[in-house]
């Protein structure tokens, strides 16, 4: 199944992009993202690997994503791989007059999950991905332009 959507974030292309692209940030706008480690060296680009935890029905799941696609500030691609399903997208940047327009698009794949439960999970992972963004949101656009605190730091 495929969950797109998309958000326009009153900030600069640069700032919305760098803070998506350092998954270390996710956790303080997606509350089920307990935990983040970037496990390859170097700055964040093609190939950078993260292992990610998050929250689902009150366990913790855990979750490798590799970008496999990265072209600063205006493509994303990634795939993430949990036990019960493979995700792979891309997050797209635009820039506009009122700062930058998001859109997501995800391919997911659940794995040994019966096929009638498709539609709830469709439902279930549109709604959390439009919360995840709108949080984001919320979060760039409640900083004082020019602080640097949405970009994350390449000093692992």
């Amino acid at each position: 199944m495929t969950i797109e959507g998309g958000i326009l974030i009153h900030r600069p292309i640069d700032d919305v992009f760098d803070c998506v692209a350092d998954e270390r940030n996710e956790p303080r706008f997606n509350p089920k993202m307990t935990n983040v480690e970037k496990l390859t060296d170097g700055p964040i680009g093609a190939e950078t690997q993260f292992r990610a935890t998050t929250k689902s029905m009150g366990r913790g799941l855990d979750m490798t994503i590799e970008f496999t696609g990265y072209d600063r500030p205006f493509t994303l691609a990634s795939h993430t791989t949990m036990a019960s399903t493979d995700t792979t997208g891309v997050l797209t940047f635009t820039p506009d007059a009122d700062g930058t327009r998001m859109h997501w698009s995800w391919d997911v794949r659940p794995n040994g999950v019966p096929r009638f439960l498709g539609p709830l999970i469709d439902l279930v992972g549109r709604r959390q991905e439009n919360t995840i963004w709108r949080r984001l949101k919320r979060e760039l656009e409640a900083q004082p332009t020019g602080t640097g605190e949405a970009a994350g730091d390449d000093e692992d």
